[in-house]
């Protein structure tokens, strides 16, 4: 399948990503519709014409007529529906995701799956602190990153179809990293940072913190805001990943910690111009 205008693209799951998703794709002229058990969700998304059709239920006609599926699902959700839905598909399908773990899930979907249609996983890195098809919002994807994890059962031909997905919605960099390489990753860059804002709420019960605070803590705690169903899903199934990338925090963290006890400055000081030069990559 090639990106063409008449290309029928049926996202599976109709939340702030599924929804972003379709409306990008919509507003470039590709015929998308939904499915959601959420029915007030297709009806939202129907009403202000981020999808042409839509269904509560898997529905055959749709899906049957489908050159590509997107599945904006939990993993477990994910793994269920392919299990019991994948009969639905016609050949030659492309299925991708927006799962934000992948070493759990990919090869899973892969082994089950038909071997007429085809599944490569992407991760589509950026969101919102809301959540829902109504906080839908495709300029969340302009210049941000897109990961496409393939493994040796993906063809040339669907890594390229799913880097030109990420092209056209406007994501800035395209990159590929296999599922072990992406859930090392973001469970770095992603899953800590979260536990780190979620620790950084829970750990003071000050009502009033709210008069004091400045952006510093606002800046830090913005991703605390979160959607605990999703979240402790994705900790759970990378939590190898991420307890290692825990403790690593915790030893940085003590090391900081016993410079204060030391008095010493220099060390502090070493310390706090290596952030500056590590963040730096990040303005450029």
């Amino acid at each position: 399948m090639n990106w063409i205008s008449n290309s029928n693209i049926v996202i599976v799951g109709l939340g702030l990503m599924g929804g972003s998703y379709a409306k990008a794709l919509t507003r470039l002229g590709y015929h998308v519709s939904a499915i959601d058990r959420d029915a007030e969700a297709i009806a939202f998304a129907l009403e202000n014409g981020s999808i042409e059709r839509g269904a509560a239920t898997p529905d055959a006609e749709l899906l049957g007529r489908a050159d590509a599926v997107i599945f904006a699902l939990y993993p477990t959700a994910f793994r269920t529906w392919i299990a019991d839905h994948q009969h639905l598909l016609k050949p030659g399908t492309y299925l991708t995701d927006v799962t934000g773990v992948k070493s759990c899930i990919v090869y899973d979907i892969q082994r089950m799956l038909r071997e007429d249609v085809e599944f490569i996983a992407a991760h589509p890195m950026a969101g919102r602190e809301v959540s829902g098809v109504r906080n839908a919002d495709p300029r969340i994807f302009q210049n941000a990153n897109y990961i496409v994890t393939p493994t040796d059962r993906n063809t040339p031909e669907a890594i390229e179809w799913c880097k030109a997905l990420g092209r056209i919605l406007g994501f800035g960099r395209i990159s590929v990293l296999s599922p072990e390489e992406h859930d090392e990753m973001i469970g770095f860059v992603s899953q800590l940072t979260h536990c780190i804002a979620v620790a950084l709420m829970t750990c003071n019960d000050n009502r009033h913190l709210v008069d004091y605070t400045g952006d510093s803590f606002r800046d830090l705690t913005r991703i605390s805001r979160i959607n605990e169903t999703m979240w402790s899903e994705l900790f759970l199934l990378n939590k190898t990943e991420l307890i290692e990338q825990m403790d690593r925090f915790i030893e940085e963290l003590k090391t900081i910690r016993a410079m204060l006890d030391a008095d010493d400055r220099e060390g502090l000081m070493d310390k706090m111009r290596l952030s500056t030069e590590r963040r730096a990559y990040f303005d450029q």
